[in-house]
């Protein structure tokens, strides 16, 4: 968005990319705000700088043509890593491996993100140990993957008139992974079911 005043100044806000009209120029040109982008060797306009060298060491105050005679005299890049400091801070490094191990670190981080899933596991009144086990089994691993766990408890039929049945085996699941889990949402009717979520402690 830009805003121009009487003189034709023009104003814009950071991140847009605006069009604008000044008297002493020839028709419209377009203006994209770079304020955000790292500087890299002559686009590091302001003088004096504080250098970093390439190992880390403090090379001083000086020039910023000084300081880029050093980064070319080392086959290096100058770049800003502290814009807003006075005098801002430049470092001598190679830009493209900077860039290089930036990317490979955001590609590291994505992969260790865990989004967490609610995983629902079914159970009925009367159920047999076998299938019990199973389904506590497989809530289990739920769990031990970081994930929520729903468990319904499903009412069939005149199986209704009697829920503390149902509250028993649900009881009993969360027993059985008391070492693992911790009750977010305490056994509740929903209908005809009965209904549990379980988070990983």
């Amino acid at each position: 968005m830009c805003i121009a005043d009487s003189h034709g100044s023009a104003f814009f806000f950071p991140g847009s990319v605006v069009r604008h009209f000044h008297p002493f120029c020839r028709g419209y040109g377009t203006i994209q705000d770079t304020t955000k982008r790292i500087r890299v060797n002559r686009q590091i306009r302001i003088s004096p700088v504080r250098v970093i060298g390439a190992d880390g060491s403090q090379l001083g105050i000086m020039e910023v043509d000084k300081a880029m005679a050093l980064a070319d005299e080392a086959g290096l890049d100058l770049v800003e890593v502290a814009a807003t400091a006075r005098p801002p801070v430049v470092r001598v490094m190679d830009f493209g491996k900077f860039k290089f191990e930036q990317a490979k670190q955001a590609r590291v981080a994505k992969k260790k993100q865990h989004v967490i899933e609610l995983k629902e596991v079914k159970f009925r009144p009367g159920i047999d140990d076998h299938d019990f086990e199973t389904k506590t089994r497989h809530a289990r691993r739920f769990l031990g993957e970081g994930n929520k766990v729903k468990v319904t408890l499903m009412f069939r039929g005149r199986q209704i008139a009697h829920p503390e049945l149902g509250h028993a085996v649900v009881a009993r699941v969360q027993q059985d992974l008391a070492d693992v889990c911790k009750v977010e949402s305490p056994a509740k009717m929903e209908g005809k079911s009965l209904t549990m979520i379980l988070a990983p402690k």
